[in-house]
């Protein structure tokens, strides 16, 4: 599947160039009507709720789970645990429990219902929670007890899943680590076992996702490092145990559509088949930048043999991500959805892991709950099954609106003093209206940005473009081909 380009911020907290950006943040803020802050109201409720949180009966505080997280996040919604189990593994993955928390129809569940999830961008954050439930008493940090829906799976020597099961318990896990960290120790050898088996299922996943047609694209993340006045972006290549760790979610996500889907109840996570015709000009795209495309190879086995850090690979891998736009949600009880699948997985899926983050999660996981358990779906959840998908509609477009006019920001401030200066390119996108208009990456600085040319681009060279516009307080920045 597509894996989304996330801005990360690196820098001193009090330099200048931190402060413009904040400023500039909370205007973007005002713009949308977003605001990380909450009403008294719902403050309240929440802080009750996380000095007195439903703890359920069963404790599996004897497994020692471990968290893989980005630097400094401290809204954990996952702890794993792997072990063994004759020739295959058994994985423990362990999801923030929310209704330790939430009463339904409560001040915090009214707030999260018209929020949709968490947004991100640079050193900012919309929580979809309060913090004092998501960054605090919710939050799978190490060393505390905390109310967990504890997922259980079960995968032979090639990593299929065979067996799944989902339960409430109070869990704690005993290490945390960053991605950096977290590859060291596997790469050293002196990773806990746990985490050693990691480096064994993460690519036994891959390789089924790749059996099945499954396909993650290869879009770095984003990366501002700030450093007094000055401001640099830099693309960050993804580490391979981010990708076993996006594994384990996956897994998660498809087991959890699977027992959905069986019990004709749910809310799935939905990307219809790529158009043939998109495909077809994707071939056309593939065979214009001069990349081998075999007729008979497909486009998952395609997309695994390209490289971002080479240009024409870079400008093949945005080209892919038209064939990724169409996804939503869809709730169901009774009738399975005629196209309940999701393309780019090739499964059938659903999200169930971030509940701490994303709305749907939470009423997902409660289907999941009463199925394994033998019980009727609650009622304050099918109530929701056509609600839901609206509300994630509606705030996934906001979310990407926020991301894009922090990036644009930031983009425009690293480039606000060098109007009139050419730099090194490739183009990436052509405009299939007018060939004239497109975008490049530029080669030195991480940065994506439109282009006009009074010729057709070139799509995939590598190209001069002068610095046109670059406004901070629009947002803007636009370039010529020299």
């Amino acid at each position: 599947m597509p894996t989304p380009r996330v801005v990360r911020f690196r820098r001193p907290e009090d330099e200048v160039a931190a402060r413009e950006l904040r400023e500039g943040i909370a205007a973007i803020q005002a713009e949308l009507g977003v605001s990380p802050e909450f009403d008294e109201e719902v403050l309240r409720v929440a802080e009750a709720a996380a000095a007195a949180p439903r703890l359920p009966a069963l404790d599996r505080t004897d497994i020692p789970f471990l968290s893989i997280d980005p630097p400094g996040a401290m809204d954990l919604d996952q702890v794993l645990h792997i072990e063994r189990r004759g020739s295959g593994y058994r994985v423990h993955y362990a999801i923030a429990d929310l209704a330790a928390f939430i009463t339904p129809g409560d001040a915090v569940d009214r707030e999260a219902n018209r929020r949709g999830e968490t947004l991100y961008g640079a050193d900012s954050k919309i929580p979809l929670h309060p913090p004092v439930i998501s960054e605090g008493a919710g939050s799978l940090l190490p060393d505390q007890v905390r109310p967990a829906l504890l997922w259980t799976l079960t995968l032979d020597e090639t990593g299929e899943g065979t067996d799944v099961t989902v339960e409430r318990a109070r869990v704690r896990s005993r290490a945390r680590y960053d991605y950096d960290q977290a590859q060291e120790l596997i790469d050293s050898g002196q990773a806990q076992e746990s985490l050693a088996l990691l480096a064994e299922v993460g690519p036994l996943r891959l390789a089924r996702e790749a059996a099945r047609g499954g396909v993650s694209l290869p879009l770095p993340d984003q990366q501002i490092d700030m450093s007094g006045t000055s401001w640099k972006l830099e693309f960050r290549q993804l580490l391979p145990v981010e990708s076993w760790n996006a594994q384990l979610s996956l897994l998660t996500g498809i087991a959890a559509a699977s027992l959905m889907v069986q019990g004709q109840v749910g809310l799935l996570r939905t990307l219809p088949p790529a158009d043939p015709r998109d495909v077809a000009r994707l071939r056309r795209t593939a065979q214009g930048l001069g990349l081998e495309w075999p007729s008979e190879v497909a486009y998952s086995d395609f997309v695994r043999t390209l490289d971002p850090a080479e240009p024409r690979h870079a400008a093949m891998v945005v080209a892919c991500t038209r064939l990724f736009r169409g996804s939503g949600y869809a709730g169901f009880h009774g009738e399975v959805p005629a196209q309940p699948g999701h393309a780019a997985i090739a499964a059938d899926y659903a999200h169930v892991t971030a509940p701490l983050r994303r709305l749907v999660d939470r009423y997902a996981s409660e289907i999941c709950l009463a199925l394994c358990a033998g019980e009727e779906v609650p009622s304050w959840v099918l109530s929701k099954l056509e609600e839901v998908p609206d509300t994630m509609r509606e705030s996934g477009r906001r979310a990407n609106q926020y991301q894009n006019a922090i990036l644009n920001l930031m983009e425009a401030e690293v480039l606000g003093d060098r109007v009139g200066e050419s730099f090194d390119a490739v183009v990436v996108e052509v405009d299939e209206k007018d060939p004239r208009r497109g975008e490049v990456n530029l080669v030195d600085l991480a940065i994506e940005a439109k282009v006009s040319s009074e010729r057709e681009l070139p799509l995939g060279a590598e190209v001069s473009v002068r610095l046109t516009e670059a406004d901070p307080a629009t947002r803007r920045v636009g370039f010529t081909l020299d």
